[in-house]
């Protein structure tokens, strides 16, 4: 009751102000703390991490790495921070994040507002121990080498963290997706990868994709990642597309993500799983809002998923009854693990 009467009053605020008091009201102690959720079904080991359960933290809700100690004791099994830059930026001008409320989705223009790789590194540095955090790496709108400010944040952020996600697939910087064809990103993850190496602990590194992806260029991505070294693809980021939504805010620029973005990322997913065969580990984010989203973004491929717009909807409680529900079905249909159901269903998707 006490959290549907803060979702309540936080949905009467502007957007963007309700999500900065979300993380005071964690940082002040609010918000559950019972732990990870976890049993010997939700168990898994994903890129070499040993997670508690699947179900993780998109990056956007901590951008700065601000409340990494109540997040951990919030029921994810994984969180992912940032995106971080080299250098501080403000983003893109307000109003830059509007709900759309008749379709249980959001859309932002950020513009990777952040702290700066230094500030970040700095609060990573005291992270919770025990729990499995990573960081999203991006780069400087007014940078003259892109490429290279991914490489820069993971050699500064990456001695704190588990894992890093290279981010070419956000909307709101001009050109990044163009990172994204093929010879480009081959160019990019080899310097990532490059900086990865001088790491004390090499640690794993994913590739964040758009859902506005032709066949031919996931086809172009899967060959670049599976020839590329990196631990995995997280799909998808949010989308530019407007189908169907009915928000008086539906027209407003910059990406969408939500229950619209299921089917466009579900798609996505299955159809990477098919192209890697298996090879690379996938993480499914888009409309994640239930434990009935997450068994099929499991079963159309991927080895964990991610939320966050539906946190704005059903609020931080949503979490452990995800997992809690993601065990009953997998329980259901005779799976004793995660690993087990990744993919069964992905022919339904392709």
């Amino acid at each position: 009751m006490l959290e549907r009467f803060g979702l309540a009053l936080m949905h009467r605020m502007d957007p963007e102000e309700a999500h900065g008091l979300a993380l005071a009201g964690l940082r002040a102690g609010l918000g559950p703390r019972t732990g990870p959720v976890t049993s010997a079904r939700l168990r898994c080991r994903v890129a070499g991490l040993d997670l508690p359960n699947p179900v993780g933290l998109a990056a956007g809700f901590d951008k700065n790495a601000t409340a990494l100690a109540p997040l951990a004791r919030a029921g994810f099994g994984f969180v992912e921070v940032g995106a971080a830059t080299p250098r501080p930026q403000p983003g893109n001008p307000k109003p830059r994040l509007f709900r759309l409320g008749e379709d249980r989705a959001a859309i932002n223009r950020f513009g990777f507002n952040n702290d700066g790789m230094a500030a970040i590194a700095a609060r990573l540095a005291t992270r919770p121990a025990g729990a499995v955090v990573g960081l999203n790496l991006g780069a400087n709108k007014d940078s003259d080498d892109r490429p290279a400010d991914f490489a820069r944040v993971l050699a500064c952020c990456g001695p704190h963290v588990d894992f890093a996600t290279v981010n070419v697939s956000s909307p709101n910087t001009t050109a990044l997706r163009d990172l994204q064809g093929k010879a480009a990103l081959t160019a990019l993850l080899a310097g990532v990868m490059q900086a990865r190496a001088g790491l004390s602990r090499p640690i794993p590194v994913f590739l964040k994709i758009a859902p506005d992806l032709s066949g031919s260029e996931i086809a172009d991505i899967a060959e670049v990642a599976l020839a590329s070294g990196i631990a995995g693809i997280i799909a998808t980021n949010t989308t530019q597309a407007r189908d169907g939504l009915r928000s008086r805010h539906r027209n407003e620029a910059g990406g969408l993500s939500g229950a619209p973005l299921f089917e466009r990322s579900t798609g996505v997913l299955a159809q990477l799983s098919h192209l890697t065969k298996g090879q690379l580990p996938l993480i499914g984010v888009g409309g994640v809002d239930s434990a009935e989203a997450a068994y099929a973004k499991i079963r159309a491929g991927a080895s964990a998923v991610q939320l966050y717009t539906a946190l704005v909807y059903g609020g931080l409680s949503l979490v452990g009854g995800i997992a809690r529900g993601l065990d009953d079905l997998l329980a259901r249909d005779g799976f004793s693990s995660v690993a087990e159901a990744v993919g069964t269903g992905r022919d339904d998707w392709l």
